[in-house]
């Protein structure tokens, strides 16, 4: 039968620098009594060593559990005095790696509950340590957290800087992160400029940032470090042509639907965007500026600028709207008993669709009777779906889809521009040196056709020309700091939106 200090070796390692005298098992927890070994101690006060013992103390201390059950350290720890003349401290003599002073738990059960507090921080982080038999309220876990050190490192060369919501639409704040290691860097309580200014100047040696097209973030940049080269984020570039995209495809829908004789809208909706056209089209002839067509015709200023970026009527006009219904499936009933008798009331319908099967309420049949749905056959395909081809690696597309997409890019001249500067753009979305020639040509060439829409793209290039010039030839990008984002949102869900900023700010630094 080996003694309790070899069992200990074995089942206690991390509580080796102890002399472990007596293990005891108890109802719900296995008790260890242990004592410091007799060798000298540092003076806190003045560094001297002594063994001079002026009292003892028992300490209590938690350590890791052993088979489902606490473990509890009851330690017989030396008080001892100082023999340097002019000290004569008293102190009480530390282990340390096992008893850190003013600890309740050993340095190894500290590390466990770190590591669980750090993915869970309070409530969630007590709930599992319960489990694992770490009694541990949850304003304890908290303060576990927040005692954690923040990584420090050197101000790195390349940053990259965006904003996350703390609340949507009321506050926001900033997060910084090395874009070379992907490492985060800093948390900032808010997204003025003001505030990313005042960072920026207290780290000097940063050379490039990595920011998306928010103005706050260029203008705090260039007053902060005029030399440093800002690079635009490729994602929101994509995004944005993208969106302009959409609406040339959307502005086009009477010319490409009627190669698939898709119906486009006619009904009343229909005829008052066709007058509004001509009205604010009729005020722009005469020389009045776009604000007072709004305060005019009491429209937004944005509905203002669509309609006047259509060179035609016809531009404004859509294929119909299209989302699968509960009535699709009686549609050819729907439409029989409305040929045979025009006048058969909507109640009548509903009772009988509702025999065959159909769960909707009546007020869904209304409304697709209303709409027209009965009577319209569902469009080939939505100018959602035509973008989105468009957009697509020509790669990744199917065989009947080059074809059809082939067929609808040729409906007009417009179209055929639209592709083919879409394809032109994406080229120049891989950096490479040469790629703020090629772009400068790109807009030339864009502004030489009749898509309003893109030229609007262009404008907003031109107005973030350097940036934009340094995402296509730069390899750095803002990715990563988005990936963080997505990160934060993960913990705010899981701290359910009710932590301070202080906490938050530490759990995203942490990592």
């Amino acid at each position: 039968m080996k003694d309790v200090n070899e069992l200990a070796q074995l089942v206690f390692s991390g509580l080796s620098p102890l002399v472990i005298e007596d293990v005891a098992a108890e109802s719900e927890q296995v008790v260890v009594r242990a004592r410091t070994p007799q060798r000298d101690a540092l003076c806190p006060a003045c560094g001297g060593s002594s063994r001079r013992v002026h009292g003892y103390q028992l300490r209590t201390v938690m350590d890791v559990p052993v088979d489902g059950r606490r473990v509890v350290v009851r330690v017989r720890v030396r008080r001892l005095r100082c023999p340097k003349r002019g000290c004569r401290h008293t102190f009480r003599e530390q282990v340390p790696g096992v008893l850190e002073r003013y600890q309740r738990r050993t340095a190894r059960l500290t590390k466990q509950v770190q590591a669980v507090v750090h993915e869970l921080a309070g409530r969630a982080g007590s709930r599992l340590l319960a489990i694992l038999a770490v009694s541990l309220s949850r304003h304890t876990a908290l303060r576990t957290l927040l005692r954690i050190p923040l990584p420090a490192g050197p101000t790195p060369r390349v940053i990259g800087v965006d904003d996350f919501a703390l609340r949507r639409r009321h506050r926001y704040a900033t997060v910084v992160i090395d874009a070379e290691t992907h490492e985060r860097i800093d948390v900032l309580p808010d997204r003025t400029a003001d505030t990313l200014q005042a960072w920026l100047r207290d780290h000097p040696g940063i050379q490039i940032v990595c920011r998306d097209g928010s103005a706050t973030y260029a203008e705090a940049i260039h007053r902060a470090l005029p030399d440093a080269v800002q690079v635009a984020d490729r994602w929101h570039l994509w995004h944005n042509l993208c969106e302009a995209a959409l609406s040339e495809v959307k502005a086009h829908s009477s010319c490409w639907a009627g190669v698939l004789d898709a119906p486009i809208y006619d009904g009343p909706r229909a005829q008052t965007t066709l007058e509004r056209w001509h009205q604010v089209h009729g005020l722009l002839d005469q020389g009045v500026g776009l604000l007072e067509c709004a305060r005019r015709l009491q429209l937004a200023l944005n509905t203002v600028k669509r309609y006047a970026r259509a060179d035609r009527p016809e531009r404004m006009l859509r294929v119909p709207k299209y989302r699968a219904s509960l009535v699709d499936p009686y549609r050819e009933h729907l439409r029989k008993r409305r040929a045979e008798n025009p006048a058969v009331p909507v109640k009548h319908l509903f009772e009988e669709i509702k025999d065959l099967g159909f769960t909707g309420c009546l007020n869904l049949l209304h409304k697709y009777i209303n709409q027209g749905r009965a009577d319209a056959d569902r469009p080939h395909i939505s100018p959602r779906r035509l973008a989105s081809m468009i957009l697509t690696r020509p790669d990744n597309l199917k065989t009947e889809h080059h074809d059809l997409l082939a067929r609808l890019t040729a409906a007009c001249p417009e179209m055929t521009e639209l592709a083919v500067n879409i394809r032109d753009f994406a080229k120049l979305l891989t950096p490479r040196q040469g790629n703020a020639d090629r772009l400068s040509a790109w807009i030339v060439q864009v502004r030489a056709t009749g898509l309003p829409h893109l030229h609007a793209f262009t404008r907003g290039l031109d107005r973030d020309r350097a940036a934009v010039i340094a995402a296509l030839t730069l390899p750095y990008s803002n990715g990563p700091t988005e990936g963080v984002n997505t990160k934060t949102k993960r913990i705010a869900r899981q701290m359910h939106g009710r932590a301070g900023f202080t906490l938050l700010r530490h759990r995203i630094l942490l990592g």
